[in-house]
């Protein structure tokens, strides 16, 4: 459902009023403080068993034990779940039901026919389902993707995303317990194969490995995928990393075109900023998201006078991140300012397919062909 303006200026449109279920890691560090500074969006209600962190840190929200008052109210337009993986599906199907808008952080879902049942539902209650793909607006991949756009790189024939960490205790937390959803593959592999999407689209094929690495793993915490596009000239590779014992990380990403290369060193600074409690506004972002390390470009340039290419080193563009974009995209759809939520119907089911093919091929050990994308 559609917010119509209350005035005739485009700013003045009807708040949407959010709850927010789950207060862990993704609803504290994520989701409550990007709520909160987007215009336009009000933080209504956060469910959860933990009153006295909601106290602390939102003390103007009201704070519900279980999700079913958030849902039966009437002035609630908009649901954002962030529980354990496992749970996903069942809170997501109540919220559509009872008629509100939903976003889950990502995986959609732990199965793929769990994520198209919920799509199904959304389609036929009128309702958004999108997925929370903050790492669409990390500043390494927003400057990749200009790199990309201005053609200086030639035809591109290889991409390199490594999101390494180095944890080498086991954590006690659902994501390394031995429980559906839980893992390194469906943690971070729904960002680096969303970004693989928006870049390149559908691949052909794709080949995944897993594995526990650190001792006393109870679930993959390392992966390897490649993600194969064929084409007359040879085709494309995009090989998606990460790794919880890399003590030096290398490039987050590197790039290879006919025409030269691209190399990023750092992963974005937005979460240790939210983890360390900053809290942005969208109308007062100032030195938000800033990079302090450009990525670095080098071109195979022809000079005059020189029989072979040269090679040239610059700086690549650094636009700032900002994950705030993400509510902020969906907020001008609800209000009917744009097509579409930002991440589509259409990418919610393509990234859970490739999710679901790639513990495929794990289990396999061989590439897996993937059906064309749905329309």
């Amino acid at each position: 459902m559609q917010h119509k303006p209350i005035s005739t200026h485009a700013t003045q449109y009807a708040p949407l009023r959010v709850a927010l279920i789950g207060y862990g890691g993704a609803g504290r560090i994520f989701h409550a403080p990007l709520l909160a500074g987007v215009p336009g969006l009000h933080l209504a209600c956060i469910v959860t068993r933990q009153a006295d962190a909601v106290q602390r840190d939102w003390p103007d929200v009201r704070c519900q034990e279980s999700p079913g008052a958030a849902l039966a109210d009437p002035a609630i337009d908009l649901v954002v779940i962030a529980t354990p993986n496992d749970s996903h599906f069942e809170l997501a199907r109540a919220a559509l039901r009872a008629g509100k808008h939903v976003v889950v952080d990502k995986p959609c879902t732990v199965t793929l026919p769990e994520t198209e049942a919920l799509l199904a539902l959304a389609h036929q209650q009128g309702r958004v389902l999108t997925v929370f793909q903050n790492r669409r607006f990390d500043s390494d991949f927003l400057a990749l993707q200009q790199v990309i756009a201005s053609g200086q790189l030639g035809r591109v024939v290889q991409v390199d995303s490594h999101f390494d960490r180095y944890r080498p205790t086991v954590p006690q937390r659902w994501r390394e317990q031995n429980l559906p959803g839980s893992g390194l593959w469906l943690d971070l592999g729904p960002h680096l194969v969303d970004q693989a999407l928006l870049l390149f689209g559908q691949p052909d094929a794709l080949l995944l490995e897993l594995a526990s690495v650190r001792e006393g793993a109870q679930v993959n915490d390392w992966f390897h995928a490649v993600l194969r596009y064929d084409t007359p000239l040879g085709g494309l590779r995009v090989i998606l990393h990460a790794s919880t014992l890399v003590a030096e990380p290398g490039p987050r990403w590197v790039m290879h075109g006919t025409r030269g290369s691209f190399t990023k060193f750092g992963l974005d600074v937005q979460e240790d900023a939210l983890k360390a409690g900053q809290r942005p506004q969208l109308d007062a972002l100032h030195d938000w998201g800033q990079d302090p390390q450009a990525g670095q470009l080098l071109r195979m340039e022809n000079m005059a006078g020189v029989a072979a290419p040269v090679s040239v080193r610059s700086a690549a563009p650094s636009p700032p991140g900002n994950y705030l974009a993400f509510y902020a995209q969906l907020r001008d759809h609800l209000w009917g300012l744009q097509p579409q939520a930002g991440v589509a119907p259409a990418q919610v089911h393509a990234v859970m397919q490739l999710l679901a093919l790639g513990e495929q091929s794990a289990a396999s050990g061989r590439f897996v062909e993937v059906p064309p994308a749905q329309a």
